[in-house]
């Protein structure tokens, strides 16, 4: 079975890891700082590593890194990533004083599209970044059904990218391919209204969906 390669090793990644890891498959985690994340990664049944030994271990990867450091840590892992699949799920931006986004870090364009210009090798899909983290893994657990979305220029890694989204507990009709790489602007840009919806709704999972 293919193996699955998560770039970072914080909240974003423990939740995927972990539920790809209950499905069957084999996950390999890649930390900035292994040594130093070793002990929250104890008992998780999940690889962990460095970045470059879990990119190159992947055969499908994916960017849970900090958005804002996202493109220079993955450009210094162009030769492990080349002729990959890289899942984006990452949000680059500004962040105010309590830590929600205030700005977006490519204004007129999006992590997605940077990472994809600093990686031509490299089929990257936008996905997942406009549902909290448990939704990401837990599609099901809202009580109004979210929307992913899919922006890549390369069909058939949005293929491969959408049978990811189906063992994270997606169903097929809750994903909704945008067209190409450029197309991830609208749904990066959903992350500037993060602030104001916690502020209304308070500390709860959500995440944004298209009615139809």
């Amino acid at each position: 079975m293919t193996t699955i390669a998560v770039l970072g090793s914080g909240t974003v990644a423990r939740t995927l890891a972990g539920r790809l890891t209950d499905g069957g498959r084999e996950v390999v985690v890649g930390s900035r700082d292994p040594r130093r994340a070793a002990e929250r990664w104890a008992g998780s049944g999940v690889r962990l590593t460095g970045l470059a030994e879990a990119a190159d271990s992947g055969a499908l990867v994916v960017n849970a890194l900090p958005g804002p450091v996202s493109v220079e840590v993955l450009g210094g892992l162009a030769a492990q990533l080349a002729g990959k699949v890289l899942v984006d799920v990452a949000n680059a931006t500004d962040s105010d004083a309590r830590g929600f986004a205030s700005g977006l870090r490519y204004p007129g364009g999006s992590l997605a599209e940077e990472i994809q210009r600093a990686l031509p090798d490299v089929r990257v899909v936008k996905t997942l970044n406009t549902v909290h983290e448990a939704v990401m893994a837990d599609p099901t657990g809202l009580a109004t059904p979210p929307t992913a979305f899919l922006s890549g220029d390369d069909a058939e890694a949005k293929k491969a990218v959408g049978g990811l989204l189906g063992e994270l507990g997606w169903p097929a009709d809750w994903i909704i391919d945008l067209g190409g790489v450029e197309s991830a602007r609208a749904p990066e840009a959903f992350v500037l209204m993060v602030g104001g919806l916690v502020g209304a709704l308070g500390p709860v999972s959500f995440g944004l969906s298209v009615a139809r």
